[in-house]
């Protein structure tokens, strides 16, 4: 099960011109854990996930994605390994239809057309969006679109997925949808969101970044009852965590 394994050893980078956004990240994640990925704006973690699939390049450090260190070379390998599923849907959306977008990523790896469309029915119908098979894309709702951007990724039949910001913009009941389908899936999950309601839904574990270190990696409910910490890297603690401003209790 190495391919759904990524191991991350210094990993640093900066924008031209900027100071280090990364600077001597390290960690793990093995097959099938979901982690999160979390601190507050400016910390790096949007930069890390495109480190990760290899739409930045690192300064310094290594990725390894299963047996295969992150390289121009590798590239195509490990994209087929890792899909990600990006922060704003339209950014992935681009087919007239949503049958094609499903269908655009298999077809172009030379799978037939006819197990393309058995393969893009089955994603579809896994997020429940088949019914939105001939809809356009751009005609979507913001939680029928992240469904399908993810189904576009789950047509590469990827081991490890990157989510950034799966909820942002959703409505309360979209939310739920898509926590409830993200919480089905057995992949290796790597989450980046500002959404911690959500992290202690589905990542047993986070890796908090301040200032483009990790300040801490360990279990989620253990990090985020830390108020120091969270207040430490410009976090709040989730309503849930939090004493009860009557009684002063915490829910368990």
């Amino acid at each position: 099960m190495s391919h759904h394994r990524i191991r991350v050893e210094g990993l640093s980078f900066s924008y031209p011109g900027a100071k280090g956004t990364l600077d001597q990240v390290s960690f793990e994640i093995t097959h099938g854990e979901s982690v999160a990925v979390i601190g507050a704006n400016g910390a790096g973690k949007t930069t890390l996930l495109n480190l990760l699939n290899g739409i930045l390049c690192p300064s310094s450090g290594r990725i390894t994605v299963g047996d295969l260190i992150v390289s121009e070379k590798t590239l195509q390998q490990v994209r087929r390994t890792v899909g990600t599923v990006f922060q704003d849907p339209d950014d992935q959306l681009f087919m007239p239809t949503v049958f094609e977008d499903v269908a655009f990523g298999p077809l172009n790896l030379g799978m037939s057309e006819d197990d393309c469309r058995r393969l893009a029915q089955s994603c579809l119908e896994e997020v429940g969006a088949w019914h939105l098979q001939d809809r356009a894309p751009h005609h979507l709702s913001g939680g029928e679109k992240r469904r399908v951007a993810i189904a576009a990724v789950l047509s590469m039949s990827p081991d490890i997925l990157l989510l950034d910001e799966p909820t942002t913009g959703l409505d309360a009941r979209g939310r739920r949808q898509i926590i409830k389908l993200l919480g089905g899936f057995t992949h290796s999950k790597i989450i980046v969101s500002h959404d911690l309601e959500m992290i202690l839904d589905l990542c047993p574990r986070a890796i908090i970044l301040n200032e483009g270190r990790v300040e801490a990696d360990g279990p989620t409910l253990d990090l985020l009852r830390d108020g120091a910490l969270v207040e430490r890297v410009g976090l709040e603690i989730p309503a849930r965590l939090a004493a009860c401003p009557v009684c002063g209790r915490i829910e368990k």
